[in-house]
């Protein structure tokens, strides 16, 4: 998750001993962490991934990154025969997210797998050396949204709030805030 509990609560003011809230504090830092991978078409938290991509592809668009280590790359030409690893080819890899292979693992009729390590280490998890911490401003943009969203909770869904009084709110139905997507503009993975 992209941010942590502690860390949410005391940006709402919530002391760390009341625990009314914190299920579904605990929800939403999931929710915005999952809100923002889709958006950005790829995974933040750092993890073993498998992936795959056409054998005849030289260049491979990592979805989580950016990148560690590789553990191993396999080719299939059938289901019948299944994943068959391969010897680890030569590769380059460019801006941490992009894996260069100087010639195709394989033919337009076979598929080609990739596992390695990749994303970045959360709040919470030990960095070690060579691992990337999740940049400063993911992190307030994941704590500031999960704010908004309990701030707001009793108001989800709804257009117009009109309480005793006559006065009204039109409410956003924007399911990131503006700030938010900002943010997140430059960490977006394009893919043709």
């Amino acid at each position: 998750m992209l941010s942590t509990l502690p860390t949410v609560k005391a940006r709402l003011e919530i002391p760390a001993v009341d625990i009314t809230h914190d299920d579904l504090l605990t929800s939403f830092i999931a929710a915005v962490s999952a809100a923002f991978d889709k958006k950005c078409n790829r995974t933040f938290g750092r993890a073993e991934v498998t992936q795959e991509f056409p054998a005849d592809q030289t260049e491979i668009i990592l979805t989580s990154y950016p990148y560690q280590s590789i553990t191993v790359f396999s080719l299939k030409s059938t289901e019948a025969e299944g994943w068959l690893d391969q010897p680890e080819p030569e590769f380059l890899v460019r801006n941490s997210c992009v894996i260069s292979l100087p010639t195709p693992l394989g033919t337009s009729r076979q598929q080609a797998r990739l596992v390695y390590t990749g994303g970045y280490v959360v709040p919470g998890d030990t960095i070690s050396p060579g691992m990337t911490p999740l940049p400063d401003d993911l992190q307030q943009a994941a704590i500031e949204q999960v704010a908004s969203w309990f701030q707001n909770r009793d108001k989800l869904g709804l257009e117009v709030h009109w309480p005793k009084g006559g006065v009204y709110q039109r409410l956003s139905q924007l399911p990131l805030l503006p700030q938010v997507e900002s943010v997140l503009q430059p960490y977006r993975r394009w893919s043709l």
